[in-house]
């Protein structure tokens, strides 16, 4: 057995143990994602535009994502509906940036590793920077919309008569506390991934312009950018999304 497979058998049998039944089915949807992504690549590979596909497959993933790992249908479909939106959106937000900043493709520190193979191989590295940039914000919202959806959700069980500008305040009391622990998250993530490389530009000498224009470095900044900017969005709607559903609910009700 490989080591990756013993890890991930110990990931499934810890997942059991500690979420039970949920865990389980929260283990699969993990590998479910995986075999999406696959087949996301097999396709582009295969000559299918690559922003096409990947929206599908976002979309496929946020379903799988939010569905199979709670089971309140109040929340879920609330935190689908916010997240499909922010996707939507912050794509939008990529596409025009991605013009201005130009980072598709690959970096100079990348060039011995691809040296000897032919980059003319019938994709569009543009729009595969879209696509990989919009893909990698999807944790990120998934996690925030159920979390804000489902504390939203647990307060209107426990107080089902709270005002709508007591649920705002709640929503954004919930949402400071995320957007902190996913801020730090995305950015440390970003600079674990890409450490050795940082101590090895360090070493040669690099000044902080080198950084500045580096084409990893600022894609890399770049995508936590707009997975920070994704997430703020799909808590902000969610929020209200739970809001005008409660709104409706109560009859009007005046806040």
């Amino acid at each position: 057995m490989s080591a990756i497979s013993l890890l991930a058998l110990i990931l499934l049998v810890v997942m059991t143990i500690v979420g039970g039944k949920q865990g389980l089915v929260g283990y699969f949807s993990v590998v479910l994602n995986f075999v999406i992504l696959f087949i996301t690549i097999l396709l582009i590979a295969s000559g299918f535009a690559p922003l096409s596909v990947s929206v599908f497959a976002g979309v496929t993933i946020l379903a799988i994502t939010i569905y199979m790992g709670n089971n309140n249908e109040n929340v879920t479909n609330l935190a689908f509906i916010a997240t499909v939106l922010v996707m939507a959106v912050v794509m939008v937000v990529i596409i025009g940036f991605d013009q201005v900043l130009q980072i598709h493709g690959f970096a100079n520190e990348q060039s011995e590793e691809i040296e000897a193979f032919n980059l003319l191989i019938g994709v569009s590295f543009e729009q595969l920077a879209i696509a990989t940039t919009m893909l990698a914000t999807l944790g990120a919202i998934a996690e925030a919309a159920i979390a804000v959806a489902s504390g939203l959700e647990e307060l209107l069980e426990q107080q089902p008569d709270m005002l709508l500008r007591q649920l705002y305040k709640s929503g954004r009391t919930i949402g400071f506390q995320i957007m902190g622990m996913t801020f730090n998250t995305l950015f440390f993530g970003m600079f674990g991934s890409n450490l050795a490389l940082f101590i090895l530009l360090d070493k040669l000498g690099a000044k902080p312009s080198y950084y500045l224009n580096s084409k990893i470095f600022v894609g890399q900044c770049v995508e936590v950018l707009y997975s920070s900017l994704a997430v703020i969005l799909v808590i902000w709607l969610t929020t209200y999304l739970v809001g005008r559903r409660h709104y409706k609910k109560q009859g009007h009700k005046a806040a």
